[in-house]
């Protein structure tokens, strides 16, 4: 870790730590100017009242590598907008400078480099000294932990726990209030019993009973929203879980459950806080997404802070659309975000906005967090730690249309089923592991930990095909971001095709091509999918082929050893230019 004694000292002190601590943490010295280190602790403090925000950490408790995309494309009215914005752009667009720490975290440029330079990211041992420096310096009683969402689930630990390792990470992160997404994937039993023991308050006002559809009455499933003082104001926060779940995820977690924007009532919660309960601030804890959020501004009024979830974007700025103030910490724990608000008189004044790195080698580990995150993995690390191959470049997962580690799931599946062709879904949840690294199960259930994880393997025309990837394309790419239901373009294997963006719904693939061949829409086609549906479109389901999809990964690299994926896309993007190294590509 390439940072002084001096300079960690000083940020030791800056915490509030005493110099025992700093053992494990300091190395080769080098001068902070030469590796563009800053004092991530330094915040101008405002007002009476902080509130911290966290979002989609995924179940991720220990630190990690978690690399940023190299293509974050939508619709062209949207490319470009925070909420889209990546590498270049994104430095641009927040006066930012390449190859800092900030860089680092925010971007995937130089990401190796960086990622020796600077080390891991994120875990809650480390998140917790941030949090108890804060508490220390602003007094516990004017602080609020909020929580976005998309935290009970992504890890091994999340999945052999269902849920509850990562419920007792976020008592002990001291989280106050939290809204849900993926938590709703573990059926509706566990989460109430995971609600249960959760030390905060689990709020959506967007998730009613199938049956409350008459006008002047709803069975709400969870509180709508909270009250809580602090600094001497009253905070009311509306939570707004993700609307799309029942649809994004199966409907057998929820049945009976129904999701949705909801903006009519939400506004209703606004009004009544204001007007009834006499907050003095309005704050939405949101799984909508940035980019829907931005349009839940312009169409709700009185809002003073939405803290959005769900697209795992860092906003080291907020975005203000009518007056109401957006921002969005990340994802995978990577960050903290502090918001100080200055509340007099009944009103907002004013406020302050942090995104905080959480940067491992940094920020000195809390020991009692050491401990529960050892603790929890103890009776898993035997399975955890099996060295499975070796990969020669990085693995990563974010990115609009392909990654390698979606590549390698794909080429596991493809050659376990001898498929046709593999689909796997664009989650954006994962992790990422360093060229010449070690993959161990932990990182194949990093990628895969679901719980309905079983691929499966049947028959598609070619014509069916065809329409889905347009069905797909038409939800990540749609020019209203209310009509986007989350998630990246699913990767393919066995196929390439080139899509053009701002083509009109129906008309944006073209050139498909499998295994070479150009696609026959009368020909039936052997498919492999997992993490979704999509079986359930097909013909002869081959129900004896069904196995586990991290089963399927890890059996794959065990064989293989050596893991060799280039990380060069099979999609062609016709209207979009990124730089892609691949010959006769304009995209990436």
């Amino acid at each position: 870790m390439d940072v002084s004694r001096r300079d960690f000292f000083h940020i030791a002190a800056a915490l509030g730590i005493g110099l025992p601590t700093l053992g494990s943490a300091a190395s080769t010295p080098k001068r902070a100017d030469e590796v563009g280190l800053k004092d991530i602790y330094s915040f101008n403090a405002r007002g009476n009242v902080t509130l911290l925000h966290i979002c989609d950490m995924h179940a991720h408790i220990k630190p990690l590598y978690w690399r940023e995309p190299s293509t974050l494309i939508s619709a062209p009215n949207l490319t470009g907008t925070p909420g889209f914005l990546c590498g270049e752009s994104f430095l641009k667009h927040y006066g930012m400078k390449g190859k800092t720490l900030d860089a680092y975290f925010d971007t995937h440029m130089n990401f190796d480099a960086l990622a020796h330079k600077f080390g891991k990211m994120g875990g809650i041992a480390h998140m917790k000294t941030l949090i108890n420096h804060i508490k220390k310096e602003r007094g516990a009683d004017n602080v609020m932990l909020l929580d976005s969402g998309d935290t009970w689930q992504g890890t091994g630990l999340a999945l052999k726990t269902t849920g509850e390792a990562i419920v007792k990470a976020q008592n002990y992160l001291g989280v106050d209030v939290m809204v849900g997404h993926w938590e709703f994937t573990y059926g509706k039993t566990r989460v109430k019993e995971l609600i249960e023991m959760l030390n905060a308050t689990f709020i959506s006002q967007n998730i009613i009973g199938d049956d409350s559809f008459a006008d002047d009455f709803e069975e709400l499933i969870f509180k709508p929203y909270t009250i809580q003082e602090r600094g001497g104001a009253k905070i009311g926060i509306i939570g707004q879980s993700f609307p799309f779940t029942s649809t994004a995820n199966p409907k057998e977690f929820t049945q009976g459950w129904s999701f949705g924007l909801r903006l009519d009532t939400l506004q209703t919660y606004v009004d009544k806080l204001r007007k009834e309960e006499k907050v003095d601030c309005v704050v939405v804890l949101s799984h909508d997404g940035f980019s829907v959020d931005q349009e839940v501004a312009r169409q709700v009024k009185g809002i003073d802070f939405i803290l959005s979830g769900h697209t795992h974007d860092p906003s080291p700025q907020p975005t203000v659309i009518n007056g109401t103030v957006i921002v969005i910490a990340g994802s995978h724990g990577k960050y903290i975000g502090r918001l100080d608000i200055d509340i007099q008189n009944h009103r907002v004044k004013g406020y302050e906005y942090k995104l905080i790195p959480v940067a491992a080698n940094l920020i000195p580990a809390d020991p009692e967090g050491v401990d529960l995150v050892n603790s929890l993995y103890a009776p898993h690390e035997k399975e955890f730690s099996e060295v499975l191959g070796v990969t020669k470049n990085i693995l990563y997962k974010r990115d609009t249309f392909h990654s390698p580690f979606d590549e390698l799931i794909n080429d596991a599946i493809i050659d376990t089923m001898d498929s046709d062709i593999s689909f796997t879904p664009g989650y954006r949840w994962g992790t990422t592991v360093l060229g010449g690294d070690e993959i161990t199960m932990d990182s194949v259930y990093d990628m895969t930990a679901i719980t309905y994880p079983n691929v499966y393997t049947f028959e598609l025309t070619g014509k069916h095909i065809r329409s889905l990837l347009e069905d797909i394309a038409d939800n990540v790419f749609n020019p209203n971001p209310l009509y986007q239901q989350g998630g990246d373009m699913s990767r393919l294997g066995g196929v390439t095709y080139s899509i053009k963006i701002s083509a009109p719904s129906g008309k944006r693939i073209s050139n498909i091509l499998v295994k070479g061949k150009p696609l026959d829409d009368n020909k039936t086609y052997k498919v492999s999918s997992w993490g979704g549906n999509l079986q359930n479109a097909g013909t002869n389901l081959r129900d004896s082929l069904t196995r586990p999809v991290y089963d399927v990964t890890a059996s794959y690299i065990r064989r293989q050893k050596n893991v060799n994926i280039d990380g060069h896309s099979n999609v062609d993007i016709l209207d979009y230019d990124c730089g892609c190294p691949r010959k006769g590509s304009k995209g990436c």
